[in-house]
């Protein structure tokens, strides 16, 4: 890499996000068929998703250093509140309801959290238009 090439560089695109679970087969149930996520194929010990132009790994941790919850994921979606409805008729444990987070000129940030099967925290977020 030449040092133009170098100085411009940065990272911008995940590929991959990986979440631990303890159990894997209640984890792609959950993700496949409560949640909807599409799912891709699995491997031993390994299951993938499709979530638009990056995938979802789900595995128990390879070492102890790696057994913690995942980070929070934000699936953003077209309608907080319809999504939120279609996952609490899925049996989805809610945090809490959809809610405003934040505010700018013509438009505001919805989220509302939830629990995955294995103790790892996730999101719904969405952006509605407002009049200015």
């Amino acid at each position: 890499m030449s040092n133009t090439a170098t100085a411009t560089f940065g990272l911008s695109e995940i590929g991959q996000i990986s979440v631990n679970v303890k159990n894997l087969d209640r984890a792609t149930a959950f993700y496949r068929d409560q949640l909807g996520v599409p799912f891709m194929f699995a491997a031993p010990n390994l299951a993938f998703f499709q979530c638009g132009s990056v995938s979802l790994m789900l595995s128990p941790p390879e070492t102890a250093e790696f057994d913690h919850p995942g980070s929070v994921l934000y699936f953003s979606v077209p309608d907080i509140d319809a999504a939120y409805k279609t996952l609490k008729g899925r049996k989805v444990p809610f945090r809490d309801e959809p809610h405003l987070i934040h505010r700018v000129p013509g438009r505001e940030l919805w989220m509302t959290f939830f629990d995955d099967t294995e103790g790892n925290i996730l999101a719904l977020m969405s952006w509605r238009s407002v009049p200015a």
